[in-house]
């Protein structure tokens, strides 16, 4: 089991960030701009071979991919047509744009992918329950998939919202359910848990899930809708929490493996449903306008099509040395919640 999770691991990062590459190499070639390496990989060479100036490469540690074009270090760039830099500046921005766009179509077919076998899933807003789990109140007091919750201390829930509405304030406090379950309905008490993140009162339910068939066309607008739902999403929360001053939660390195590891054991589907959201979030985060990252770049090449005018390599090396240091910072920041949620804190006196 540890052999398949650290393979899911492994895979998984190594697959995304090589279709990122991809991209790149995809839109260098097109803008004819001389690709030195384009590998699978990282580390010493393990298989490569040489093809009209380009070499192709399997590298030893299967995590990620590396595209090496000429003049995109901008202390060798010498100035000639076939170099990144060189080139004029809609289509740099075009190489740029097209790590990210690959990962997004990417995510759009896993997903798409997914509703087409395992068929589309609907999320029901009513007080049914869908899954229970071990060891939380609700599967304690006997409640079972199916079961419909109709009221919380004698006020009437109708509707999943009204649920968590009224679930909120029960933590840690003795609660009187009505439950429906079937023709019958019967009174339990639960003591409620409290979610250690939010503060929030839980029980251990997820809401109602049905599945329905989707054809192709109905998969891949089912695939592109999850797609945007969740950018939109991540911007907002961001938004709110810069708006509101607030540190935004993080998952850095150590985090995502641990969930990719949790989805490698939970079945194929929910596997590729991570490896979906996650390309998600890769393509996002590079669109950022981040100096040195995807959109940064996107940023500084739209401002020479305005002044009309190519910027110089050493205000490129500047840019880049920036937007390294402001990505270290994140880097750490998000590794440092992840040691935190993962218990390390206690370590740390936190």
């Amino acid at each position: 089991m540890i052999v398949l999770e650290i393979l899911g691991i492994i895979v998984g990062f190594g697959f995304l960030i090589f279709i990122h590459e991809l991209g790149h190499f995809i839109a260098a070639k097109m803008c004819k701009v001389k690709v030195l390496t384009f590998a699978l990989g990282f580390g010493p060479d393990i298989v490569k071979v040489k093809h009209n100036g380009t070499k192709y490469a399997i590298k030893a540690f299967p995590l990620g991919g590396v595209v090496l074009m000429a003049g995109e270090d901008p202390k060798k760039a010498k100035g000639e047509s076939d170099e990144y830099l060189s080139l004029i500046w809609y289509k740099k921005i075009f190489i740029a744009f097209l790590g990210p766009f690959c990962n997004y179509l990417l995510a759009i077919i896993l997903f798409a992918f997914i509703f087409n076998i395992w068929g589309a899933s609907t999320i029901s807003n009513s007080s049914k329950i869908g899954d229970v789990l071990a060891n939380y109140p609700a599967a304690e007091a006997g409640l079972v998939s199916g079961d419909k919750i109709i009221s919380i201390d004698g006020k009437s829930v109708n509707t999943w919202n009204d649920l968590c509405e009224n679930l909120k304030d029960k933590a840690d406090k003795e609660t009187c359910f009505v439950v429906e379950r079937g023709s019958y309905s019967f009174n339990v008490n639960m003591l409620v848990s409290k979610n250690p993140v939010t503060g929030t009162g839980v029980i251990g339910i997820s809401s109602y899930v049905t599945h329905d068939d989707a054809n192709f066309f109905k998969s891949v607008y089912l695939g592109s809708k999850i797609v945007i739902v969740q950018t939109l999403m991540t911007l907002k929360y961001l938004y709110n929490k810069i708006v509101s001053f607030e540190k935004p939660e993080l998952s850095g390195p150590i985090g995502i493996m641990n969930i990719m590891a949790d989805a490698t054991k939970s079945g194929i589907d929910d596997y590729l449903k991570l490896l979906g959201a996650i390309s998600v979030a890769l393509g996002l985060f590079n669109l950022f306008p981040i100096p040195m990252v995807d959109g940064g770049m996107i940023v500084l090449f739209s401002i020479e099509g305005i002044i009309k005018k190519q910027i110089s390599t050493k205000v490129v090396q500047i840019y880049n040395t920036i937007g390294l240091l402001f990505i270290l910072a994140i880097f750490v920041f998000a590794t440092y919640s992840d040691l935190l949620r993962l218990g390390i804190g206690k370590l740390l006196g936190k």
